[in-house]
């Protein structure tokens, strides 16, 4: 059975930073490229950054690049999502993803496996 269960949110002020990371198992992690998503309410579910298998290759939206950075240990079977100089408006509910065919890709629907996803409130 895969889970993926992430952890790191919260509510803090604007300009501030958080870690979010999504343990896998189940899964053999190395074998598939992660991804981030995000969903505020009353919004779609929208990229926020992805990583290859290997960790090599890394993309992101361009809301967060440069602010955001994602990272991954094969031999922790965990990805991680460095948030900096957060804005209001990066409020919103964070998914990990697992992708288990090609590269990294920033469409939810390319993606096997998800997390129940974890609370970012950032305050004005």
């Amino acid at each position: 059975q895969v889970q993926l269960v992430e952890s790191g949110g919260g509510l803090l002020q604007a300009g501030g930073s958080l870690r979010l990371s999504c343990a896998a198992s189940g899964l053999t992690f190395s074998g598939y490229a992660m991804g981030w998503f995000r969903q505020a309410p009353g919004k779609e579910r929208e990229f926020v950054a992805a990583i290859s298998r290997s960790g090599g290759i890394t993309y992101y939206a361009n809301s967060v690049k440069g602010r955001f950075t994602i990272s991954r240990d094969n031999a922790k079977n965990t990805v991680c999502l460095q948030m900096n100089s957060l804005k209001p408006e990066d409020t919103a509910v964070y998914y990990c993803a697992a992708k288990g065919v090609g590269g990294p890709g920033n469409v939810p629907s390319q993606y096997n496996y998800w997390g129940q996803g974890t609370q970012v409130t950032v305050s004005s």
